[in-house]
């Protein structure tokens, strides 16, 4: 197994000679996601043999985020990379150290596009930040400009609430007196989130099951897709999506116990109604859906005080 101390981090950019956005793309901010680490490294060989100009602007890959849980081929090395990701005089975890390097490389560009995948199968889609608000949570300014970058990734399915969702389900377990990290709103922050806090826009782009075939041609499509959106590229922008839907998360609830288990087998995006039994408590009590909407990001293999699933509900916002 490999040791942090033997691992190095890697980024690679390429710079056009005329003016314009830097953008950055992350692969493998978790080790088991693999899809973007194939699209980036495709993409930079096009660039490198020709086939591909970078006209104007920069751009930055990161091919593997998380090279210890990459090394690994699991989902984090001591912890989530993608929760709490900030700058520390005191790294504890390797994915301190990853945040001392990967925060100040962020916030040197001006869009994120992190690509990602999930466990179970599913339609890809596109995680939307904040709309405009001047709220202490998540102020943005830049919804507009990032809904438009998202409409011409690719996909059609657009998903947002993230953080509040997330601290609706802070306040939960700090009210049940849970003390764990995850029992702070700063826990639900990533890359997203931190790209935001710099001024930038930043989208997560979920791009299929961990192993499905057609994952990586996704994210290498929305990588393409974002240099010629944002004329990084001497190419035709491409049109945006025309048929899309819009869901917004609104609940997501914890595993309490290693032996939480689901009814059946979901997907991300089955669709529950009001009543509907989710998963059965260690104890034998059910757990139901409170209203009729969607499942998102089950995880049969959540840690105990993790996040086991959110639920969802349509939106008008796309």
């Amino acid at each position: 197994m490999n040791e942090p101390d033997s691992l190095h981090f890697q980024s690679i950019s390429f710079t056009g000679h005329a003016p314009g956005a830097r953008l950055i793309v992350l692969g493998a901010v978790h080790g088991n996601e693999t899809c973007g680490t194939q699209a980036i490294r495709r993409v930079i060989a096009e660039i490198e043999s020709g086939q591909l100009g970078v006209a104007a602007g920069s751009v930055t890959f990161v091919p593997v985020a998380n090279p210890l849980a990459y090394a690994r081929k699991q989902r984090m090395g001591d912890r989530n990379l993608n929760r709490n990701l900030v700058p520390t005089d005191t790294p504890v975890e390797y994915e301190d150290r990853i945040a001392n390097w990967l925060c100040p490389l962020l916030a040197q560009h001006d869009v994120l596009l992190d690509l990602h995948s999930f466990h179970t199968a599913g339609q890809p889609f596109v995680m939307l930040g904040p709309q405009d608000n001047r709220g202490t949570l998540e102020p943005f300014a830049r919804a507009a400009e990032e809904t438009a970058l998202a409409l011409r990734l690719g996909v059609q399915r657009f998903v947002d609430g993230w953080l509040d969702t997330y601290a609706a389900g802070v306040a939960r377990r700090l009210a049940a007196g849970a003390s764990s990290r995850e029992a702070n709103v700063h826990y639900g922050v990533g890359t997203t989130e931190y790209m935001r806090a710099q001024g930038g826009i930043a989208l997560t782009l979920e791009c299929g099951q961990h192993d499905a075939p057609t994952a990586p041609a996704v994210a290498y499509r929305a990588i393409h897709n974002t240099l010629r959106h944002l004329q990084l590229a001497d190419l035709p922008v491409p049109m945006p999506a025309q048929q899309t839907e819009a869901l917004r998360l609104y609940q997501v609830i914890d595993r309490d116990h290693a032996e939480d288990v689901f009814a059946r087998d979901w997907s991300s995006f089955d669709r529950v109604q009001a009543g509907d039994v989710i998963g059965t408590r260690h104890d034998g009590t059910p757990v139901r859906a409170e209203s009729d909407g969607y499942i998102v990001f089950p995880n049969p293999r959540a840690l105990p005080g993790q996040e086991w699933f959110y639920l969802a509900k349509r939106s008008a916002r796309v």
